[in-house]
């Protein structure tokens, strides 16, 4: 059996002429925490909508625990282990807390009666109290009754993030989880990941932060122009000449330090 919970081969996808990913191959192990970085149009967030089912692929296979999903419909993608956070929020925000979390349990209702408890049209039931549960996990036990549209842009992205953990996937898709966080939000962030992958929930995160990535992430996968350009750790990305040159332009007069420091800025504009 693989030791990848996701695995990615050959993934293409054009819209007319344009071609916005071109032949993407990369895997994701069981239990780790990757990043997805690349410029601005690389098509990272298209990957994701690809994998999620959004647009249909063109070619290629995606296997998510060994199984292929590459036809599943989008729907299914969720009950199958696969979740996602987006770029911009996607709360329901005339909702408290504790309801926009419980929509995320609704993968898991298997008959008409148990779509209903999600809903928290049959109050005090099991499906309440781990929507509590899971906030309070997550540092935010004070916000289950508050009305999501009332509450700070990063606790907003807190709720969004623990709605897709609801749903029980074994992969989690988290796209620009810290973009407009300030620092004490990022950090706790950062801890809420943390804690979320030692549960064994494996984790692939576009970030344009790549302080925030070289605290949280295993191994990195960087695009550009549709294509992977390299893979691997975050301290080898400060130093490949092709991840420089695609976020800079040519590298050839720069010393390795100034890099190193750039790339960590260059991250910037993933």
């Amino acid at each position: 059996m693989s030791n990848n919970a996701l695995s990615i081969s050959g993934l293409s996808k054009s819209f007319g002429g344009l071609v916005v990913t071109d032949d993407v191959s990369f895997d994701v192990p069981t239990g780790s925490i990757t990043a997805l970085i690349g410029p601005n149009g690389a098509g990272k967030t298209t990957v994701f909508n690809l994998l999620t089912g959004v647009y249909p692929i063109d070619s290629g296979v995606v296997t998510l625990d060994g199984k292929n999903i590459t036809h599943v419909p989008a729907q299914d993608r969720i009950s199958n282990g696969l979740s996602r956070s987006f770029q911009n929020i996607r709360l329901m925000p005339h909702l408290n807390a504790v309801e926009n979390v419980m929509l995320g349990q609704h993968s898991r209702a298997r008959s008409l009666r148990h779509q209903l408890f999600p809903l928290g049209l049959v109050p005090g039931n099991r499906w309440v109290a781990q929507a509590k549960r899971t906030l309070h996990d997550a540092g935010l036990e004070e916000y289950p009754g508050q009305i999501v549209a009332d509450l700070p842009y990063g606790i907003q992205k807190r709720i969004e993030i623990v709605r897709a953990i609801v749903s029980e996937p074994s992969v989690l898709l988290l796209d620009e989880p810290a973009a407009g966080l300030n620092e004490a939000e990022t950090e706790e962030l950062l801890a809420l990941l943390q804690r979320v992958a030692a549960k064994g929930i494996t984790i692939l995160v576009i970030e344009h932060d790549m302080h925030f990535v070289r605290n949280l992430c295993d191994n990195v996968v960087v695009l550009n122009f549709g294509r992977k350009i390299f893979e691997g750790s975050p301290d080898q990305v400060a130093l490949n000449p092709d991840v420089r040159e695609a976020f800079l332009g040519s590298d050839e007069d720069q010393t390795d330090d100034a890099g190193k420091a750039s790339v960590g800025g260059v991250a910037n504009a993933t």
